[in-house]
Order: structure tokens, then C-alpha cells, then sequence
């Protein structure tokens, strides 16, 4: 089942994970950064702040927010899990769903996926290979993030270093399900990249450290979007 909200694509995904660099103020000047560059440039970028900020940003902005993790639980006595409700309730866009820091069971992810159409909530399933991206293609998500885990974070695209595994992931994708957006991750830097990956395929990225860590956070934004 596939929820009637979509994002704009191509788009650009950050995600500011637990840094000290997202952490309070700097998130949300973070998330500013990307509100100011997605609306100079006239282009799709998505932002998914640490948890505790989710709210604050999603009020705050006018880009889509996502949460950065959802648990396969139901609203009651489950202290400190994540519920699709609670997500809602933000005003967040959607949740990023398996993330290779934060692994879930195939049925957990299918139970998510369901779910958060239901609320009209969009899921980005991140996946480490072709043959996983393809069986979570079968689970309708709204996008598939292929990202190597080798490569998370060693500032080596995944689009150079192993372009077949794009390419291949997105046509197997579309062929499951065409609607499905399919995000390049691991290791994306700068607008070469942000380009290697839209050449082959994918509709957009998904990456962290190249901005968040970066001096100059908005220049490397700028930098990625050259790539769009």
C-alpha cells in the first residue's frame, strides 16, 4: 500500500545522525542550512535530525523532516521506543527504516512499511546489497537507500567505488516497483558524486558526515546540490 505523500526527486537526504556537530542549536541550524539552500536553488532536500530534535525541526522548517528510526511497536508501556504515532504527531514526513547502525528483522521492516502508509507516513529502507534491495522492493516502501556498510563514512562514494551495485539495484527495484524512489548511500561527498549517482540511476542520496562534519556546512550543501 503506498501512502498519496511523495517528495520531490531528485533529492538529497541528510542525515545529521547522533554527531555533537547536529547535537541541539547546531541541528537546527542544520536543518536552516538545508531550509535555505533547497529554497535558493530550487531543490528537493530532506533532512533527518537526532530523535530528541525531531519535533522541534519539523515545526520549524519547510522541508521535509524524517525520523532517523522507528521500533515495530504499538503505542503503551514500551519505554524508550520510537511508535509510527509519535512520528505523526511531529509533523515529520516519514522515518528512515533499518538504517545499517540500527538493523531490523525483515517482518519488523514489512510491519513498519504497512503501517506508516496507513498514516500517511513515508519510509526510506536502507539496504546493504542487490538481493536485499529487491526483496524490500516486494514490501512497497515509499524509497531504498542501497548503502555498502564498508563504505558508511570513509568518504568513498559507493557510486566510484561500486557503481554495478547501483545501477543493478535500481533497475531491479523499478522492476518490482517503479513508484519505489531509490537513494544512492555510503561514503557521498560533493556535487561528483551527487551527479555519478544520478547518472546511474538513482534518484537522489542519502549522507551524513559529508555535511554535517564539514567546516563549512553550507558550502558543502551547495557543493552536493551542484550535483542535482
Amino acid at each position: 500500500m503506498k501512502t498519496g505523500l511523495e517528495i520531490e526527486t531528485p533529492v538529497i537526504v541528510l542525515n545529521v545522525k547522533a554527531y555533537v556537530e547536529s547535537a541541539g542549536r547546531k541541528g537546527f541550524e542544520l536543518a536552516k542550512i538545508c531550509e535555505e539552500v533547497a529554497s535558493e536553488r530550487g531543490v528537493s532536500i530532506a533532512i533527518c535530525p537526532q530523535q530528541v530534535e525531531l519535533a522541534l525541526i519539523a515545526s520549524s522548517v519547510n522541508i521535509p523532516c524524517f525520523a532517523q528510526h522507528v521500533d515495530a511497536v504499538e503505542p503503551g508501556s514500551h519505554t524508550g521506543f520510537i511508535t509510527l504515532e509519535s512520528i505523526k504527531e511531529t509533523g515529520a514526513t516519514g522515518s528512515l527504516v533499518n538504517h545499517s547502525e540500527h538493523r531490523l528483522k525483515i517482518a519488523d521492516i514489512d510491519g513498519i512499511i504497512e503501517k506508516a502508509a496507513s498514516l500517511d507516513l513515508l519510509t526510506i529502507v536502507c539496504t546493504n546489497n542487490i538481493v536485499v534491495s529487491k526483496a524490500v522492493a516486494e514490501l512497497n516502501p515509499y524509497a531504498i537507500a542501497v548503502e555498502p556498510p564498508e563504505l558508511i563514512g570513509t568518504g568513498k562514494s559507493v557510486s566510484k567505488v561500486d557503481p554495478g551495485i547501483v545501477e543493478d539495484t535500481v533497475k531491479e527495484v523499478k522492476r518490482v516497483d517503479e513508484r519505489c524512489v531509490v537513494l544512492c548511500g555510503a561514503g557521498v561527498t560533493n556535487g561528483e558524486d551527487v551527479r555519478a549517482s544520478i547518472e546511474l540511476g538513482a534518484d537522489g542520496v542519502l549522507l551524513a558526515s559529508g555535511v554535517v562534519k564539514a567546516k563549512d556546512p553550507k558550502a558543502a550543501l551547495l557543493d552536493l546540490v551542484s550535483g542535482l
